[in-house]
């Protein structure tokens, strides 16, 4: 009886334990089913007759988000999107290299303030695009990149052009999805457009696999073997690839929401804006430094423009504020900018960044107060705790947030004599490059009054796209942007090759305007060849080129400092006919016909006029402004 009694906790053990393996099989096996979609199928059926694709939710999400141009370079991965937003009224545009076609888009989403979109093909295809998104994710642009994939079933398995994107892009994305299944296009996109606006803009990447862009047929016909299986382990694996199939397009057609989902924007709080009323409303020198961020929707760029006008505080511009206040504002400030920050006794830091550019703070006094509105907490606090502290740190949009500060500020008035002595200063420094662009080179022209001739040639309806070093550097201080939303650079990842993108984003978007490129010689080898894109196309800019024979801005650094030009040197090489060969039109400026500046500058706008890209090739010599010196 008493080994009886033992045992029985012993038996009792067995139908627990087979109780918890049973449990834990079902449990197994539903999860199979789910992630094989056998549930998901039991509800929604598959359109086997259908030969719609893929490529036509891609498109529809597109057209519902207002996206007019789609940017590629094309490949079998991705042929079914683009032909469907060919067919939908989306203009598709192939550039030369996807890098070109992640530029444009990046200059469709500035100028906009809508998301850009690329589309490029699997392995190389996307690999080739890594410094335009790079490029987008520190300038802070919307851009959605499409990128194509080899099929499902193939990843991992050494399939044509197939590695881990995904791997790739998760450092440089915001957002990063792989749609595996066709009825999942039409939500990924949406939210991929929903994420690269809100909050710090960026760009978003979503994978595409072959096998969903592409129609049932066709899919089938490469997934399913067309021969019947033999045996329970081919048996298997043709039950197997086919409920994959029919996973792939269950639910494929049916309606889904297409449109935008909503954005979030981060805000300042009302205590914030008043606390930096109060600031700002005692101060004797404000000064405003505003930055890219600033132009960001929602609010639009002459709305900002009439508040900054009321407000009335001095301010300098930078990146895609250029341009913001027109040109010669009593408001906008443009040299010694330096100076200026140590002089003034409130400083409002609008969507620019204490990186580099200021010398990471150090540009700051440490007696004055600071006010910085950023959407990017990191961002806005960069260097904080080095080399300067804000006063009161607000992170939210910078637009709304100036707006805002104008409505509690309405009224006050500083006194002239602020301004009045920013002005000379801007005055002075002005009168350097005048007298710089008299000074006599020993060879070709001299840049500063080449660039003073471009100033005074410059329509009302231009917009400016800059690519290069030197040149480009020396073109900053002379150029000005002729209204808000009328200049591109790189921004502060300071990347070469950026120039025919740019242009070509710019001028879809504003077919009226005037679209100037001005390249540096070494820069503008990255963008030659997209003179063929603009040809094919229809679509006419003008390029100017600074041709100094050289990489002159490293080279100014290289020589003295460690004795050698090495790889600094290039040739005053023939542009303008390189440009001719790819059906372009192509001018040439030199010392033999620089009286006739003017004249050829109104030329090539005349070229441009009639529907011709135009390279003007202008050979100069090197400048420094660093000691006002003029080289061969």
């Amino acid at each position: 009886m008493e080994a009886a009694a033992a045992a029985a906790p012993a038996w009792g053990f067995f139908p627990s334990f087979l109780l918890l393996a049973f449990g834990t099989l079902v449990a197994a096996l539903l999860g199979a089913a789910h992630r094989l979609g056998l549930f998901y199928q039991l509800m929604h059926k598959v359109d086997t007759a259908s030969v719609r694709h893929g490529g036509e939710n891609v498109a529809a999400v597109l057209k519902a988000h207002g996206v007019r141009f789609l940017f590629t370079l094309v490949g079998g991965h991705i042929s079914p999107l683009l032909v469907a937003c060919e067919k939908v009224g989306i203009r598709v545009v192939d550039t030369r290299h996807e890098v070109t076609a992640v530029f444009a888009a990046d200059a469709v989403a500035r100028l906009t303030g809508t998301v850009g979109v690329a589309a490029v093909t699997a392995g190389p295809g996307l690999t080739n695009t890594v410094t335009a998104v790079k490029n987008a994710q520190i300038a802070q642009s919307p851009v959605l990149l499409l990128g194509g994939a080899a099929s499902t079933l193939l990843q991992n398995r050494g399939a044509l052009q197939a590695i881990d994107q995904m791997s790739l892009f998760r450092p440089l994305c915001k957002f990063c999805a792989s749609v595996w299944r066709v009825r999942d296009i039409i939500p990924t996109l949406r939210a991929a457009v929903a994420a690269a606006q809100s909050g710090t803009p960026g760009p978003v990447f979503v994978e595409l696999p072959l096998d969903v862009l592409y129609p049932y047929f066709m899919v089938q016909k490469e997934m399913v073997p067309a021969k019947p299986p033999k045996g329970l382990m081919s048996r298997a694996v043709h039950w197997y690839l086919e409920n994959s199939l029919a996973n792939l397009f269950a639910g494929a057609w049916e309606p889904q929401p297409e449109g935008p989902l909503p954005l979030d924007i981060p805000q300042a709080s009302p205590q914030q804006v008043q606390r930096c009323v109060e600031i700002l409303s005692r101060a004797k020198r404000p000064l405003m430094l505003i930055g890219s961020q600033a132009l960001l929707p929602p609010t639009s760029a002459d709305k900002l423009r009439a508040a900054v006008e009321t407000l009335g505080v001095p301010c300098f511009l930078a990146g895609m504020a250029r341009g913001l206040l027109g040109r010669n504002h009593p408001l906008h400030f443009r040299q010694n900018r330096r100076a200026a920050l140590k002089k003034a006794d409130v400083v409002v830091l609008a969507g620019t960044v204490c990186d580099f550019r200021l010398s990471y703070g150090r540009v700051l006094s440490r007696s004055s107060k600071i006010i910085v509105v950023n959407r990017d907490r990191k961002e806005m606090l960069i260097n904080s705790d080095i080399f300067w502290k804000p006063h009161e740190a607000v992170q939210g949009d910078v637009g709304s947030f100036v707006v805002k500060l104008v409505e509690g500020l309405r009224g006050q008035v500083w006194a002239s004599d602020w301004a009045e002595e920013l002005r000379q200063a801007d005055q002075q420094k002005e009168q350097t490059y005048r007298e710089k662009a008299l000074m006599p080179v020993a060879q070709h022209l001299n840049p500063v009054r080449v660039l003073q001739l471009v100033e005074d040639t410059l329509p009302d309806n231009s917009i400016l796209v800059v690519d290069g070093g030197d040149f480009v550097g020396t073109a900053a201080y002379l150029l000005q942007p002729r209204g808000p939303l009328c200049w591109l650079d790189p921004g502060a990842f300071g990347t070469l090759g950026v120039g025919a993108g740019f242009a070509l984003g710019a001028k879809l978007c504003r077919p009226d305007a005037e679209v100037w490129c001005l390249f540096g010689d070494g820069a503008f080898g990255y963008s030659l060849i997209e003179f063929d894109t603009f040809v094919r196309h229809k679509i006419p800019v003008i390029a100017l080129i600074g041709n100094d024979a050289g990489w002159t801005q490293i080279s100014r650094e290289q020589v003295p400092s460690l004795g050698s030009n090495v790889a600094c040197g290039l040739a005053y090489t023939d542009y303008h006919k390189a440009a001719l060969g790819l059906g372009a039109q192509g001018l040439l400026l030199s010392r033999k016909n620089e009286d006739q500046v003017v004249k050829v500058l109104r030329d090539a706008q005349q070229q441009c006029q009639d529907g011709h890209p135009v390279v003007v090739n202008i050979l100069i010599g090197r400048t420094d402004f660093r000691d006002g010196s003029i080289a061969m």
